[in-house]
């Protein structure tokens, strides 16, 4: 019996050493895929500190000025359905530094935000490369297109963001006048950290779709739920939108709810087309026995 025991509690360990080993290993190889996305991030953000000239003064002030696209685009549309209203004429604030570091800091972070951006591609990549091995086949075939799909809704996401909703914002907040004894001098880490708020934001609410479909594939996430949760997921997307709005204007929070309501529905036709190919597979599978 002891002799049993003996071989058993090595045939165990044994056993324990080859998982601690492999845990290791998986830590070693997440190691390296960290590692190249943080040298992936340091290289863009280098390249847009050459170029920080031109995203400081054309993209990040951009929303600031009259002449921006977006202004300029809702002047037309107010001519056209004469409406004067909608034509903005005035963007009444400052941008104050009120700290020694601040703009210094201004340069780095506009860099790293940037980075991080365009940078977002090759980070899925890395994801996807740490993934990959754990996947099947089948698995791997249906998740074609992935990072393609993922960067594109992202880069939808940020654009609508930063064309659309960013300038409402400060369209909106700039024009609340209280009181004349009130003047608007907002600091520039204020403006920045508004922008980047609600530009990556948006980006990571874009990426619906794609979430949907991975809970879907782990079995987690069904059309018929997805489609009972409307009503629910109606309330939550208005909340969603409110928190990302920074202001109290209701044009704007719909403006945000709208494309939320409709990557939900997409999100549903998703799951059931993933739901669908299950079925089938299933069906495939049983009727071969």
């Amino acid at each position: 019996m002891s002799s049993k025991k003996l071989i058993d509690s090595i045939k165990n360990k044994g056993k324990n050493l080859e998982a601690e080993m492999s845990f290791f290993e998986h830590l070693e190889v997440l190691r390296w895929h960290l590692i190249r996305s943080v040298i992936a991030i340091a290289v863009f953000a280098i390249l847009a500190f050459a170029y920080n000239d031109f995203i400081i003064n054309q993209v990040i002030l951009g929303p600031k000025r009259l002449d921006f696209w977006t202004y300029r685009m809702m002047c037309k549309l107010g001519e056209v359905l004469s409406l004067d209203e909608l034509c903005v004429k005035r963007i009444p604030f400052n941008l104050i530094s009120t700290e020694l570091t601040s703009q210094f800091m201004l340069q780095i972070n506009s860099s790293l935000l940037t980075a991080l951006v365009l940078g977002f591609p090759y980070l899925l990549f890395e994801i996807w490369l740490f993934v990959k091995p754990a996947l099947t086949k089948v698995e791997r075939k249906s998740a074609q297109g992935f990072i393609f799909y993922a960067s594109a809704l992202f880069l939808i996401g940020a654009l609508f963001g930063y064309y659309i909703v960013v300038p409402l914002s400060i369209n909106f907040l700039a024009n609340v006048d209280l009181s004349v004894e009130i003047n608007n001098q907002i600091t520039i880490d204020n403006y920045l950290s508004t922008i980047a708020t609600l530009t990556i934001g948006c980006g990571v609410v874009f990426l619906l779709p794609i979430i949907i479909f991975i809970l879907s594939k782990l079995g987690l996430m069904t059309p018929a739920f997805l489609r009972a949760s409307r009503r629910y997921a109606t309330v939550i997307i208005l909340v969603l939108a409110a928190v990302i709005t920074p202001s109290a204007d209701v044009i704007t929070m719909l403006t945000v709810a709208a494309p939320m309501f409709i990557l939900y529905e997409v999100s549903i036709m998703v799951s059931a087309r993933v739901h669908k190919r299950k079925e089938q597979r299933e069906k495939e599978f049983y009727n071969t026995k």
